[in-house]
C-alpha cells in the first residue's frame, strides 16, 4: 500500500556530548518525533549524531558514545516507528567492530530498513570516524524511494546526483552544520548550506529534507536553518531560524519527483547529461585525455 501525499517533518534539536546526556538526547528526540507524528507526519528527519552530540574530545570518547546498529538507540526508534506507523531518519554514532561511522538510519513501521554511512568527513570527524563504505543506497518504501546524505556530503554535487540517478524521490539530509567564518546568513536568514540544499534539489529535481541542529556543544556552535526543498529548489514552507528548537513541515506527493525532470518539450535534466564525456573529463576513469 502506498501513502500519498506524505507529510515530512524535519526536527531541529540540540543533542549534547557526554554520557550523562545520552538518555536526554534520546528522550528529547522521541518527544519531538511524537509531536511531529501528532501533526500527521509520515516521514520524520532528525539531525546528524542525534544519539551522542557532536564535539568529542578524542577517539576514546567517540567510542564510548557509539552503539552497534542493533543497539538500544536504534531499538527505541524502531519501537517508536512501529507504534506511530511512520518513517524516521535519525543520525547516530555507529560501532562496527573496531570501526566507528557517522551513520543515518532509515526506520519504518517494520523496523530498520537500512543505513547510510557518511562518506565525506568534516574536520576532526576524520580523527574519530571511518569514511563510509556503503556507497549511496536508495531504499524503496511505501511512501517513496528514500536516499540519505549527511552534512558535508551536500558540498559534493556527486552525492545528490548519484542518489537521484538511482531513483530517489526524496533525499533526507541529517546535519550538524557549524558556524564558520562570516558572513553566515543573508538578509533572508538563510545560510550557505540552505542554498547548497536548494541548488541540489533544483539541479536534480528531487525533494530534500534537511534537518540541522542548534545550540552550542562544547566549542562548536550550530546554524539551525533546517528546511525542506521542493523539486524546483525553492523552500516548501519556512526555513528555521538559527537558534530555536522547532519542527518544519511540508506535505508533498513524493512520486511527483519522477515526472519533475521534464521542464519543456526539448529539455530533460537527466536525459541531457553528456555521460559520454563526463568520465574522462572528471577523472573518474582514465581516458586518452588524461594519460598516466
Amino acid at each position: 500500500m502506498t501513502v500519498s501525499p506524505v507529510t515530512i517533518a524535519v526536527v531541529q534539536s540540540d543533542p549534547k556530548v557526554g554520557l550523562e546526556h545520552r538518555e536526554q538526547n534520546l528522550t528529547a528526540g522521541l518527544a519531538a518525533a511524537e509531536a511531529a507524528a501528532a501533526e500527521g507526519a509520515n516521514l520524520i528527519v532528525l539531525p546528524e549524531l542525534s544519539s551522542s552530540g557532536y564535539s568529542f574530545d578524542n577517539r576514546a570518547e567517540a567510542f564510548a558514545h557509539a552503539e552497534p546498529v542493533d543497539g538500544p538507540f536504534i531499538d527505541a526508534w524502531c519501537e517508536f516507528a512501529a507504534r506511530r506507523a511512520v518513517y524516521v531518519v535519525v543520525g547516530f554514532a555507529e560501532l562496527d567492530g573496531v570501526r566507528l561511522f557517522d551513520t543515518a538510519a532509515l526506520i519504518g513501521p517494520g523496523g530498520l530498513i537500512g543505513t547510510y554511512r557518511k562518506t565525506h568527513l568534516w574536520n576532526q570527524e576524520k580523527l574519530w570516524f571511518t569514511p563510509g563504505d556503503l556507497g549511496f543506497p536508495v531504499y524503496d518504501t511505501p511512501i517513496g524511494r528514500i536516499g540519505m546524505l549527511i552534512c558535508w556530503d551536500i558540498w559534493f554535487p556527486e552525492v545528490p546526483r548519484i542518489l537521484t540517478q538511482q531513483g530517489a524521490d526524496i533525499i533526507c539530509s541529517s546535519n550538524n552544520w557549524v558556524w564558520t567564518p562570516p558572513p553566515l546568513f543573508d538578509e533572508a536568514g538563510r545560510c550557505m548550506a540552505d542554498y547548497l540544499t536548494m541548488t541540489a534539489a533544483h539541479t536534480n529535481n528531487v525533494f530534500i529534507a534537511a534537518s540541522n541542529r542548534v545550540g552550542v556543544d562544547r566549542e562548536a556552535r550550530f546554524l539551525g536553518c533546517s528546511m525542506i526543498a521542493g523539486t524546483n529548489g525553492w523552500p516548501l514552507g519556512a526555513v528555521a531560524g538559527p537558534e530555536e528548537r522547532t519542527i518544519v513541515y511540508a506535505s508533498v506527493d513524493l512520486a511527483t519527483a519522477r515526472s519533475a525532470p521534464i521542464w519543456n518539450d526539448l529539455n530533460d535534466l537527466h536525459r541531457d547529461r553528456r555521460t559520454d564525456l563526463y568520465d574522462s573529463m572528471l577523472g573518474y576513469t582514465r581516458g586518452e585525455r588524461f594519460p598516466r
